[in-house]
């Protein structure tokens, strides 16, 4: 009895911490990053595959690192995504998949957020190979967006972030097995 309860505890501390710097696809996610004056740990990072295609690799940071997709989504902190292009996509390509992650994880709130989801998706530009994508959300400043040259965009609202992190991280995110990479699961 006590070997099973050493052995849960063990592992309750395994699973609370956060993920080392990890390499995915040749791209580095260090352990810890500055953003929005906070210290972020990396919580994990995965692989985008569509078909046979490595399409981009993601990183997700937070505040505090959580193996619940549920509680990275609600918790009013700063976290951040950052996404590094494996291959060209075009705009389209971009705003569709997110558009569509949208529409399968909070589709009740689509009508309150459509405005905010045009004005966010018209920032997104070209990706080429290599180039990153970098998500941040901030309490009390909202959802900002910062891609190649320096493009820099905001989009207010904690239930923005929320939808916008679930494409990822819900019940029905983008790639399953990218969701348990940034979550710490892989």
């Amino acid at each position: 009895m006590k070997n099973a309860t050493l052995c849960a505890v063990v592992m309750a501390v395994v699973f609370a911490l956060p993920a080392a710097a990890k390499e995915v696809a040749g791209v580095q996610f260090p352990e810890t990053i500055k953003a929005e004056g906070k210290e972020l740990k990396l919580n994990g990072a995965g692989l985008r595959k569509k078909l046979v295609f490595n399409v981009y690799t993601a990183g997700l940071y937070v505040e505090n690192p959580s193996r619940s997709a549920q509680q990275v989504i609600e918790s009013d902190q700063v976290k951040r995504v950052r996404l590094s292009m494996l291959r060209d996509l075009d705009k389209k390509t971009i705003t569709d998949a997110i558009v569509d992650g949208f529409k399968k994880n909070a589709k009740d709130k689509l009508p309150a957020l459509q405005q905010r989801l045009d004005t966010f998706t018209a920032a997104i530009p070209d990706l080429k190979k290599g180039d990153e994508l970098v998500l941040t959300y901030a309490p009390g400043k909202g959802t900002i967006l910062e891609s190649k040259a320096g493009q820099k965009m905001s989009v207010e609202g904690k239930d923005f972030s929320d939808a916008l992190f679930s494409v990822w991280l819900g019940k029905s995110p983008v790639d399953e097995s990218l969701r348990d990479g940034m979550l710490g699961k892989e």
